[in-house]
């Protein structure tokens, strides 16, 4: 009689969280729902409902806990078992969701849906090829399913797959993925590029730009905003594809409370950087120095790292170069604005903008009264939320001001730091680099996305023009190599004149960079990393300058050198200066030497770097102190 009065109580508790849920109101119906199960704690179906009622307020946690009770009665229930790949999904688990789907029985497999979302979890995982597999079986029961067409795309990319990756994305297009399609678009034109497969590139970009020109003033969907500044030559459209992004990142974004910033006098401005390429990354490189070159008796630095920890000497370089490092890796963006505003953060400097795994949405929550976008991004985030912009006279003259959402903060000399430790190895002999003792060395280590057919033109027609020369290239992978023998043929070019450099460890490849005669350049996208190198190595560069940032940025450092004259306004004049400098062996010494000079300069100061950024960042926090709003800062030399 007892069991059954306890029974009939717990039903009625059951019924009455039922109804709270009905009408949203969560936490009455997991009080309703839990009293249910104190009464009967074996009842799988009470269980799963305080489960929904805890998910219903966002407690994945929690929600997960009461799931796995379920299963611990029921182990291959498939509602409980969802529940826990949902839960487990979104606290960032999504190995344990794979292994939990991997035992489920055979009878759930029968299903594409099962697949795709097996995919997705060994994708997040870090698994493609498994990935891989996983679509492949949910595309074997279902062709048409266009999201797992697309996600074989990004796992194909992953694995170095770049022209499969690219028919994946166009056969998502085909099919049709609602919003998605615009970022799908992006892609495709993008990792064409990547292989240099120019077939379909010109109309892609084409339907590209018609596609973000058509978008509305305030709308918002996923878009790849960063293959845009190496497919175009256009501020306003890297402006506008930006601003949808930044939208995009806010969505569901509810901003913390506005934050002022205190008086800084008598204590340290506080400095925090953010970033997923703390590591052996090129980003890390060239910054590392200027970290380390901070003034701590002003500045306080932290860290704020969502990077994987190579084990590299880089690595321990910049974790040594802060006074902290947060790993904000397993914090949502919430979690991560309010753990940098409880730091008290005066100024948050963006590293990523939109690079691979960047999180815009920490930024866009306002963590810190102060946010700038620096060295990671060139170009405007198009967020309302970044208020500064690090560039230089160069690579953002205050003219270009109405295609930047942010104010332009100039640095006096050029907006790249650069390492005063930096390696520079003896260089390797030209037999050890592979390379034919009497020709004329023409550099060109850019990745292979840079490489328009306009460029390889203008490169080709330098080759021409110089019998002796070859063309050093970077093999990226097999697949560049096949086609950009291919364009060369097509253009005149015998495939031996390609010379192919395997990718090596950074001391290595500065100790063979020393071999070439002259850096070509790319255009819309210059070589930025690569062409300090190059410049460090005392190879000249040969550039285009451009509209847009992108396209500014080895002119800015060629003019911090003092190599103006190697800068190009058009095509035609880039092949004039390449040409008559590679026919030039007296002027290829003499600008070796002024190079060598060059590394003792201000290019490649990072303590002098650092203090002219700790001047911007000084006159940002003025501003913000004084209830001011910000305002573009032009260079003091």
């Amino acid at each position: 009689m007892a069991h059954a009065q306890t029974a009939s109580e717990a039903h009625r508790s059951w019924e009455r969280g039922k109804s709270c849920a009905a009408r949203g109101q969560w936490a009455e119906a997991e009080r309703a729902f839990r009293q249910a199960v104190r009464l009967q704690p074996k009842q799988v179906v009470y269980l799963l409902n305080l489960a929904r009622a805890q998910l219903g307020q966002g407690r994945h946690a929690d929600t997960l806990e009461t799931v796995q009770q379920a299963l611990r009665i029921e182990p291959d229930h498939e509602v409980a078992q969802a529940l826990a790949v949902h839960c487990l999904m979104e606290l960032k688990r999504p190995l344990e969701a794979a292994e939990l789907m991997q035992r489920a029985p055979e009878r759930e497999r029968a299903d594409a849906a099962f697949h795709f979302q097996l995919g997705r979890a060994l994708e997040a995982a870090g698994r493609p090829r498994e990935a891989i597999q996983a679509y492949m079986e949910a595309l074997a029961r279902k062709i048409d399913l266009a999201p797992a067409h697309a996600h074989l795309g990004y796992c194909f990319n992953v694995v170095d797959m770049k022209e499969e990756a690219a028919q994946c994305f166009r056969t998502a297009l085909t099919l049709g993925c609602g919003e998605h399609d615009l970022n799908l678009l992006g892609l495709l034109a993008y990792r064409e590029r990547e292989v240099c497969r120019w077939v379909d590139g010109a109309q892609d970009a084409r339907a590209l730009r018609d596609a973000i020109e058509a978008l509305g003033e305030e709308e918002d969907r996923p878009l790849a905003a960063f293959p845009n500044l190496a497919l175009f030559d256009d501020p306003a459209l890297h402006l506008r594809a930006a601003q949808v992004t930044a939208r995009y990142a806010a969505r569901g974004v509810a901003p913390l409370e506005s934050p002022s910033m205190p008086a800084v006098r008598g204590r340290r401005l506080r400095i925090g950087y953010v970033s997923s390429d703390f590591f052996h990354h090129a980003t890390t490189l060239l910054f590392a120095g200027s970290l380390e070159a901070h003034d701590r008796t002003r500045f306080e630095v932290t860290l704020y790292s969502h990077s994987r920890d190579d084990g590299s000497e880089l690595a321990q370089r910049v974790r040594q170069g802060c006074e902290r490092f947060v790993d904000i890796s397993d914090l949502r963006a919430d979690e991560a604005a309010r753990r940098i505003r409880a730091d008290g953060i005066d100024i948050l400097v963006d590293l990523k903008g939109y690079t691979k795994e960047s999180r815009p949405e920490i930024f866009a929550y306002r963590a810190a009264p102060v946010q700038v976008s620096f060295l990671g991004y060139p170009g405007t985030t198009g967020a309302p939320w970044m208020d500064y912009v690090i560039g230089d006279p160069v690579v953002t003259p205050l003219e270009d001001a109405p295609f930047y959402t942010e104010k332009i903060a100039q640095m006096p000399l050029c907006y790249q730091p650069n390492d005063s430790q930096r390696a520079l190895p003896p260089p390797m002999t030209r037999e050890q680099a592979g390379l034919p003792e009497d020709a004329v060395v023409l550099c060109a280590f850019n990745q292979p996305y840079k490489i328009s057919p306009e460029v390889f033109d203008a490169w080709c027609e330098v080759m021409h023009r110089v019998p002796r020369s070859v063309l050093w290239l970077l093999e990226w992978n097999e697949q560049v190599r096949k086609n950009l023998i291919g364009h060369a043929q097509a253009r005149g070019i015998e495939p031996e004149r390609l010379v192919w450099a395997p990718l090596l460890r950074y001391e290595q490849h500065i100790a063979r960079l020393q071999n070439a005669d002259v850096f070509l350049d790319t255009w819309p996208y210059n070589a930025h990393t690569t062409a300090s190198d190059a410049l460090w190595a005392g190879v000249p560069v040969v550039t285009k300058k451009g509209r847009s940032f992108a396209s500014r940025v080895a002119a800015s450092l060629n003019c911090a050198v003092g190599l103006q004259e190697l800068v190009a306004d058009d095509p035609a004049g880039f092949v004039e200066r390449a040409v008559a400098l590679a026919r030039d062996l007296e002027r290829r010494r003499s600008l070796r030497d002024a190079l060598a000079g060059a590394r003792q300069g201000r290019l490649f100061d990072s303590s002098r770097f650092a203090r002219d950024i700790e001047r911007l960042y000084e006159a940002m926090a003025d501003r913000s102190v004084r209830g001011l709003a910000p305002d573009h800062l032009p260079a003091v030399a």
